[in-house]
């Protein structure tokens, strides 16, 4: 897999060039023009639960968010894939991390979210069995995912039209419990299975399939942000301090999981997402959290937002989505503050 290599060249890259005050404000240091703003507009934040380990920042940002005036802090048990986004429209949660795809989806369907930034790239790795070599081979082949419709579903279906494969009518989909897809794919019941982290790390770890994509590490999928920052609209129009107060924590949050993995994994223990810290730690050292200054979300919109038309799972185009259904002003403003 190359972890070594690519967790070297992460932190090279991320750390390289920076000043010491660069640097604390990257950890999370409070800096003026954090104090200086008013307080937040509402005291009590939610944000969503899911099974996914990749989205960290969320549980690492709570201490952030009691330090930018959140009394209390909810976290909401909710579906995940676009049952995420539905949480945001329904206004059960206010701020989400998730991958950007279900986001594209319920926009184009008229919810009222609205996307703030991008955390990170990678997350979902295609494990197969047999004589799959690519996504191309995938071809008259059976998939297992939770759901249609699910993050893994949707991601799959991306690659395979990207490469020339008809998602819907190339691919078997069969739908399975995350463990039993796994014994299947052991089995040699089914050829792939799309994992989500903490998944790679039990596969890698029982020897079971072999790596087709690392979407952390492979073109074109490791140039776009996986998951983004989302909210309820309506929360982000009535509470715009609260909001952007928010998604300095949850950046903030991203920031420790680039630079201090062990800190997160920890974090991800504590709230009872994982039993196993190795795993999470080596999660936390796989995926790429500190790209999340670097990359364009505007561009994740546009890529995802035209595979999603080119199969026919939106009809507005990835300017229009991202006319409606983003708004960066907080993260331009954070950007800046962050880097100290």
């Amino acid at each position: 897999m190359g972890n070594q290599r690519h967790e070297g060249w992460r932190r090279r890259e991320f750390l390289g060039g920076l000043t010491l005050a660069g640097a604390a404000g990257l950890l999370g240091v409070r800096v003026n023009a954090a104090a200086a703003e008013p307080p937040p507009e509402t005291t009590t934040i939610r944000l969503n639960r899911t099974t996914s380990i990749c989205t960290a920042p969320k549980y690492v940002a709570e201490e952030f968010l009691q330090d930018e005036g959140f009394t209390e802090v909810q976290y909401v048990t909710t579906p995940g894939g676009r049952g995420v986004a539905r949480a945001l429209a329904s206004g059960q949660t206010h701020l989400s991390i998730t991958f950007s795809a279900p986001l594209i989806i319920q926009l184009d369907a008229g919810d009222p979210v609205v996307i703030l930034a991008g955390t990170h790239p990678g997350c979902f790795e295609l494990y197969a069995t047999g004589q799959i070599r690519s996504i191309g081979d995938l071809k008259g082949k059976t998939v297992a995912v939770p759901e249609l419709g699910s993050s893994q579903h949707i991601f799959l279906a991306i690659m395979a039209a990207y490469v020339g494969v008809d998602p819907n009518k190339d691919i078997t989909w069969v739908t399975y419990p995350r463990a039993e897809s796994i014994r299947l794919l052991a089995e040699g019941k089914v050829d792939a299975y799309m994992a989500f982290p903490p998944e790679p790390v039990e596969l890698r770890a029982k020897k079971i399939g072999y790596v087709v994509v690392n979407s952390m590490m492979d073109r074109p999928w490791s140039q776009y942000f996986c998951c983004m920052v989302a909210a309820n609209r309506e929360f982000v129009r009535k509470h715009p301090v609260a909001a952007k107060r928010a998604l300095r924590a949850l950046l903030k949050a991203t920031n420790i999981c680039a630079l201090e993995p062990e800190r997160a994994a920890r974090r991800l223990v504590d709230k009872g997402l994982t039993k196993d810290y190795d795993a999470a730690l080596q999660t936390m050292k796989e995926i790429p959290y500190g790209k999340w200054h670097e990359y364009d979300p505007e561009d994740t919109l546009r890529f995802y937002g035209l595979r999603l038309q080119e199969i026919g799972m939106i009809k507005s185009s990835p300017q229009k989505i991202i006319a409606q259904g983003t708004d960066w002003r907080f993260l331009n403003e954070l950007k800046k503050e962050l880097k100290g």
